[in-house]
């Protein structure tokens, strides 16, 4: 195949930079119990797929690279994680665009498939097949048709059980390429139909202010809650509904426990500048 790779992890900071070129910029971990995570990645020539498998509940924020597409895929019946404040059933598909930035959290254990595919080529792919009216809005949730998904995860199941095979060279790339049309075809006729949701203005808003709370605790590890509100421009009631959507918890436990995964980090680095955590006004 083009290129494949199959780790297991024990740390969630080395999770996070396994999925640092897939715009992971932060992990925090925010439950109990021991970390275990599973990830196949293959890169085809424009597609990169991912599958991962997650022991531990986690907020994740990321930012969709430049020129993709994001779809996220459930993986059958396990607990599959919220992107974006946008909650998912089976047989369901989420699209977020190039530069989109969001949260994606899990509230304990989780299996997730994720496709990434080049923006520009996906329109002009859904037009010649679909029609010129076909677009794609920045974050939208799929409803497809229970075949056409049923097509779509035959596919990217077998291009991760060939990369996890290890295909040999030759035969590896010649069914790759082919694996990797039919999987194309399959996720344009998944949003053929039109989105069954696009992202409110309201809700694209309340995005937005929790990505740019994840922007002020990464450059300033322990600002107090009200420093952050006046920076947000936010009333205290409406960074809690964020939250709670985005991160799952209230503001003041998710910056504890960033600040808490600060401290872990300059204790494990050895940095003396960081020893104690206080509380969170």
């Amino acid at each position: 195949m083009p290129g494949s790779l199959t780790s297991v992890f024990g740390e969630p900071d080395d999770f996070q930079a396994a999925l640092k070129r897939d715009g992971v910029s932060a992990l925090l971990i925010t439950g109990d119990g021991d970390f275990r995570a599973r990830l196949t990645r293959v890169v085809l020539d424009r597609l990169s797929l991912t599958a991962a498998e997650e022991e531990a509940p986690r907020v994740a924020f990321i930012t969709v690279p430049a020129d993709t597409v994001l779809v996220t895929l459930p993986v059958g019946g396990r607990p599959f994680p919220v992107w974006g404040g946008m909650e998912t059933q089976a047989g369901e598909l989420v699209t977020l665009g190039p530069g989109e930035r969001f949260h994606a959290r899990s509230d304990g254990p989780c299996a997730w498939d994720a496709i990434y595919a080049p923006a520009r080529d996906l329109v002009e792919y859904g037009r010649a097949l679909i029609g010129d009216e076909f677009t794609l809005a920045p974050t939208s949730r799929w409803r497809p048709r229970s075949a056409a998904m049923r097509d779509l995860r035959h596919f990217f199941r077998a291009a991760i059980r060939m990369a996890e095979t290890r295909s040999g060279a030759p035969t590896g790339i010649r069914a790759a390429h082919g694996l990797e049309q039919q999987l194309i075809g399959a996720l344009l006729e998944c949003v053929s139909a039109g989105p069954a949701g696009e992202e409110t203005p309201s809700a694209r808003r309340h995005r937005g202010i929790s990505a740019r709370f994840e922007d002020l605790l990464q450059a300033e590890p322990f600002p107090r809650m009200t420093e952050i509100r006046a920076a947000l421009g936010v009333s205290e009631r409406t960074l809690c509904e964020c939250a709670k959507k985005h991160l799952g918890m209230s503001p003041s436990r998710y910056s504890r426990l960033h600040r808490m995964q600060q401290v872990r980090r300059a204790l494990r680095s050895g940095d003396p500048g960081t020893s104690t955590v206080s509380e969170v006004a």
